[in-house]
């Protein structure tokens, strides 16, 4: 169920980009990569919805036993802090379409290599 939440918040996000609302782009680009991530958890059986507490996890779990890329996690932290920034800060972040691309391009990969270890 999470992975086809990622797959959804993936396309919305697509869409969001082509219509030009970058930071909300990118903040639906940042939670399919976290639904994607807590596939991985449901999978193990674990229930967390702590957005910091999943990066620490999926670190611990999946990349120290190489199966997931340390860069993947770390781009999703990092989109992880601009959520909070758009949502939370007192000042709109200045997100350029680099930041977007590289946001959708990280969701992409994140349920591709998710999806080969669910099955």
């Amino acid at each position: 169920m999470s992975i086809s939440t990622a797959e959804s918040h993936l396309t919305e996000a697509e869409r969001l980009a082509k219509a030009g609302f970058r930071n909300v782009a990118v903040v639906v680009a940042y939670a399919s990569m976290f639904h994607a991530g807590r596939a991985l958890l449901f999978k193990d059986g674990v229930i967390e919805k702590s957005h910091y507490c999943l990066a620490v996890y999926l670190r611990e779990k999946y990349v120290t036993g190489g199966k997931l890329s340390n860069e993947l996690i770390s781009v999703m932290d990092a989109f992880r802090e601009e959520r909070q920034d758009v949502m939370y800060g007192l000042e709109t972040p200045e997100l350029n379409k680099d930041d977007e691309n590289a946001a959708i391009e990280n969701a992409r990969k994140m349920i591709k290599e998710v999806k080969k270890l669910l099955v």
